[in-house]
């Protein structure tokens, strides 16, 4: 994991989402959590050794941000959206991946069940810890209940899925033109780092090369459906593999799959 700021850690070499956490003198606010239960300790230490682990905030509901939400005891905050998505997660489709990806931590996984919010809210939300105040935003666009958080003492935001730093872009729940909103409401926070919720870490510069990428995505699909394609016409032709890699940990069927998920997405969408 990384120190980005005076108070602020975030992980973005392991598969999985980037989850953080911000150091206050009335304890720690994680922001999601690890995927892989095998690493859970190595987080949980680090954490503990700051403070007590006062609250998780989940950014969405996919699984990788919120498998890990069963090994801590901290009080959960969503918004509202992601709470009721959260009902909706496959049980069968989570002890698979973690079969998968993290054998060595399945174990770990007996009694698995997904932790759901204790506090949820609808536009913003703010948690007054010490001299630091950690705004939730509600911005959609990856999915519908996506949260933004923002600590500006530490001038760093975590943007979750609306940002993908030079990796490839899942647009498979998008709402693509709120996404684009919500992509320049980030640029208007007076930030120095975005911690994405998948790549490296990077600044408000980056945010006009996700909202083109985006932009491409929707124009390709716009185009195919305009020349008569159906739908797995359109997925057979659409790829945008050549452009970035696909996150650390997955495949490249993964990365196929994925190209596919967004033109479905999009045709349907548009």
């Amino acid at each position: 994991m990384k120190q980005i700021s005076d108070n602020i850690y975030a992980e973005t070499a392991q598969p999985g989402c980037n989850p953080g956490f911000v150091v206050t003198r009335e304890g720690v606010v994680m922001i999601d959590s690890p995927q892989q239960p095998s690493y859970v300790p190595v987080w949980k230490q680090a954490m503990e050794e700051k403070g007590e682990v006062r609250y998780l905030v989940n950014t969405e509901h996919h699984r990788d941000h919120i498998i890990g939400n069963f090994f801590f005891t901290a009080t959960i905050v969503a918004h509202e959206k992601t709470c009721e998505a959260l009902a909706t997660v496959p049980m069968d489709s989570i002890m698979e991946k973690i079969q998968q990806c993290d054998p060595q931590g399945y174990p770990m996984m007996k009694g698995f069940y997904v932790k759901e919010p204790a506090i949820t809210f609808s536009d913003q939300l703010t948690l007054y810890m010490g001299d630091h105040t950690i705004k939730l935003l509600h911005l959609p666009g990856h999915t519908a209940g996506m949260t933004a958080v923002f600590i500006p003492e530490e001038r760093v935001v975590f943007t979750g899925d609306n940002v993908f730093c030079k990796v490839q872009t899942f647009l498979h729940q998008a709402y693509p033109d709120q996404w684009l909103q919500s992509l320049r409401k980030i640029e208007a926070l007076d930030v120095d780092v975005i911690v994405p919720g998948h790549g490296g870490l990077c600044d408000k510069r980056y945010l006009s090369e996700q909202a083109a990428f985006i932009e491409e995505w929707i124009s390709a699909v716009k185009d195919a459906k305009r020349q008569g394609l159906s739908k797995e016409e359109a997925q057979n032709k659409i790829s945008f593999l050549d452009r970035y890699p696909i996150d650390v940990g997955l495949t490249r069927a993964r990365a196929i799959e994925v190209q596919r998920m967004n033109v479905s997405r999009l045709y349907d969408f548009y």
